[in-house]
């Protein structure tokens, strides 16, 4: 079925399901401990041993030798495999960073060798016992430096109208640096498989992974395999983020132990291990320059950024969002990739938008400061309906004001404290920050499979749940589309065997999965109406209608299961228009006048996303991106050994996320909208705007409280309390 127009009146707009709170269907399996995450699945296959990695302790070089002699022999261990024993294996879909093979190291704990043994702690020890040898070569880890050689060259991604020469005639100016760490996914199940090649050419894997058919591909590729050979089932994800949405080492090394085990393997990455061999998000530096009218609105808007990446990698495009957000005549927008042997940097959530708006809202508020206008209405006079860096191409739907406005009015920001430094709560300084959030609004082709039988309804997608409610919202769709009750409707994610979805990442799976159910049940439809031999049927309370023909769902099925597949796509009439998302987030904080420690007191999210689909799992979806972003904002940050080039502070005790301590009252807010040029559900996805903009509000609530000024992240207190107010 192909989306070849805007969607007009349907049976969403009814809303007697979707769009209405329902709690998730699979949590009380979550909540009991009985939902089989991919370490978990015990009962799978019989026979598992256990792997344990090998990491390589340079960043660049070449081994020249791996004595795995000691470990083979030593107890409960069956297989070890190096990467000296293999050539270097394919890189599957968009990975970068070599996963197994050869001698060359691109980056610290890129993974050498695999012990297989009959116990994790027999696995870990043994692992120890490997020796290596290498051939170490010099590496520049300095993004800093990078940056001051790159900055002004290169082609712009963006160059509309004149920025030099509307920059130098604007009367009111702001040229600023600002700077993002490293930043891990820290998600809480870590990467794990279990991988059964003990048959031939056949490759079976139970993990952890967001995107089923780009990893089943993925898979095939790095391993020689035909597609079909290979079956990738992840029905639970504990936690995404981007970071499961590529193959990683942790199925590439359980696979190739139990080939040479010839059993069934099984391997979670160690922590250190998920910080300096799987993904992440690049540092950034960033130079904003712009430019305004006295009466505030912008002309010139600049914006340049250099991230790294391992060589053919993308880096953090943190300009993502300049060319869409704000209006304004003359643009020019940069993006410098640095290659570096750092592990590889790609997608985590709000890939760019995350790390350029808490850069680009801390440059709008010292704009609006310096042109005295308040921070909200800076943003509200340089609003627009058209694509600014393409006029001719208007916006499908955009209520960015009206998130403004009503975000403005449930904060109380009238009364916020207007005077950086000058509110007190007795040793606490008080501050209010705000700031705008834009994320896109994509999709992409997704299919599914109905099954009715005696009146229930069985869906099948390879779609995924990484924690973000599919499950739900899948079974609303279903339920809605075909008139029946949500306990009728079963729903089955995350394997192979299913037709290929969406999966979960980039904002785009809750709206391109649910359309894809969405056509599975018109395709039933049509088959139960060819059945009855009706026309125009109407699917209600368990019941097909159609004229005088009532006949219930249970009696059409009653003798045959019933099923129908179909995908939907999207048209070329989208590619006229800009679909995304947008968001206003309000802050109050606290900082210590004594120790500059910043504490926030209460946080409001307005959020303008098309249909929600369910708001009990968007809430959710938008409160965990709030306290994502106020652990950008304070305390998370890879640091980089810039002698050595890994992450030093590769695990969960300091590495540090922001905890219930640190997350205070969350109000969110959904407009009540729609985007019928989004998806028959006229539905746009919510995940990662809920992030997008909140360490900005954080910042300026920070800078309002004490007059300081952070560029820098995270804002923590030694960046403050040499220049705290006095007491």
């Amino acid at each position: 079925m192909e989306f070849n127009e805007p969607a007009g009146q349907n049976i969403f707009d009814r809303a007697t399901i979707v769009g209405k709170p329902h709690q998730r269907i699979e949590g009380p399996l979550k909540v009991t401990g009985t939902a089989p995450y991919a370490y978990e699945r015990h009962d799978v296959v019989a026979g598992q041993l256990v792997g344990y990695p090998v990491g390589s302790t340079i960043a660049k070089g070449r081994i020249t030798s791996i004595d795995a002699s000691v470990a083979r022999s030593a107890p409960g261990v069956v297989a070890v495999v190096t990467t000296l024993e293999i050539d270097p294996l394919p890189l599957g879909f968009l990975n970068v960073a070599r996963l197994f093979g050869g001698n060359e190291v691109q980056h610290y704990h890129q993974a050498i060798a695999v012990v297989v043994a009959e116990t994790l702690e027999q696995a870990r020890a043994a692992a120890a016992l490997v020796k290596v040898t290498y051939e170490q070569e010099k590496a520049d880890f300095d993004l800093d430096a990078a940056f001051e050689r790159l900055q002004g060259t290169g082609k712009p991604s963006t160059d509309v109208g004149d920025f030099d020469t509307a920059f130098a005639n604007a009367p009111v100016t702001l040229d600023e640096m600002y700077r993002t760490p490293s930043h891990s996914h820290a998600m809480m199940e870590p990467h794990a498989s279990i991988v059964d090649w003990s048959d031939g050419d056949r490759l079976t894997v139970w993990t952890s992974n967001q995107m089923i058919n780009w990893n089943r591909g993925s898979l095939a590729t790095t391993f020689g395999l035909d597609k079909e050979k290979v079956r990738v089932e992840s029905p639970y994800v504990g936690g995404g983020f981007g970071g499961k949405l590529w193959l990683r080492a942790d199925e590439v090394l359980a696979a190739l132990g139990s080939r040479a085990a010839r059993r069934p393997v099984k391997l979670a990455l160690p922590r250190p291990f998920m910080m300096n061999n799987t993904t992440h998000r690049s540092a950034t530096v960033q130079r904003i320059r712009l430019g305004a009218t006295k009466d505030g609105k912008l002309t010139a808007i600049g914006h340049e950024v250099a991230s790294h990446t391992l060589p053919g990698g993308r880096g953090e495009d943190a300009t993502a969002q300049t060319p869409y957000f704000y209006a304004g005549a003359n643009r020019r927008i940069i993006h410098h990739l640095v290659d570096m042997n750092l592990p590889e940097s790609s997608d985590m959530r709000a890939p760019g938008e995350a790390s350029g708006l808490m850069a680009l809202e801390i440059a709008m508020d010292e704009m609006a400061e310096k042109l005295g206008i308040d921070p909200v209405r800076f943003r509200i006079l340089n609003d627009t309906q058209l694509n600014p860096s393409d006029p001719k191409v208007p916006f499908s739907e955009r209520h960015f004001v009206e998130c403004l406005e009503r975000g403005a009015e449930a904060f109380g920001w009238t009364n916020r404290n207007k005077t950086p430094g000058r509110k007190r709560d007795g040793t606490w300084l008080i501050g209010h920050g705000m700031a705008g959030a834009y994320r896109g609004g994509p999709t992409l082709d997704s299919g599914a499979r109905v099954r009715l039988n005696a009146g229930r309804l069985v869906v099948e997608t390879d779609m995924t749940d990484i924690g973000t409610g599919s499950y739900t919202i899948i079974a609303q769709t279903a339920a809605e589309t075909m008139g029946l009750p949500m306990d009728a409707v079963e729903v089955r994610l995350g394997n192979s065997a299913y037709p290929v979805a969406s999966g979960s990442g980039g904002q785009f799976g809750a709206a391109s999965s649910t359309a894809g159910v969405y056509a599975a049940c018109l395709a039933l439809q049509r088959q139960i109406a060819k059945r009855l031999d009706v026309e125009n049927p109407r699917f209600e309370n368990g019941h097909v209608r159609a004229g005088n023909t009532v006949v219930s769902l249970a009696q059409v099925s009653a003798d045959q299961e019933l099923v129908a597949e179909d995908t939907m796509t999207f048209g070329d009439f989208k590619k006229s228009l800009l679909l995304a998302t947008f968001g206003a987030h309000f802050v109050e904080v606290g900082v210590h006048a004594g120790t500059g420690e910043v504490r926030v007191r209460r946080m409001v999210a307005v959020c303008d996303a098309g249909r929600i689909l369910n708001p009990v799992t968007a809430r959710s979806q938008v409160i965990g991106g709030m306290a994502m972003g106020v652990g950008a904002a304070l305390s998370e940050e890879l640091a980089t050994d810039l002698g050595r080039g890994f992450f030093v502070n590769h695990d969960l005790a300091s590495y540090e996320v922001a905890v219930h301590a640190d997350i205070p009252h969350q109000e969110v807010i959904f407009l009540d909208t729609t985007d019928a040029s989004s998806t028959p559900l006229k539905a746009k996805g919510v995940g990662e705007l809920g992030l997008c903009g909140v360490a900005a509000a954080v910042a300026n609530a920070a800078y309002n409280a004490t007059g300081i000024r952070v560029r820098d992240y995270p804002i923590t207190l030694d960046k403050m309390i040499e220049r705290l107010p006095a007491v």
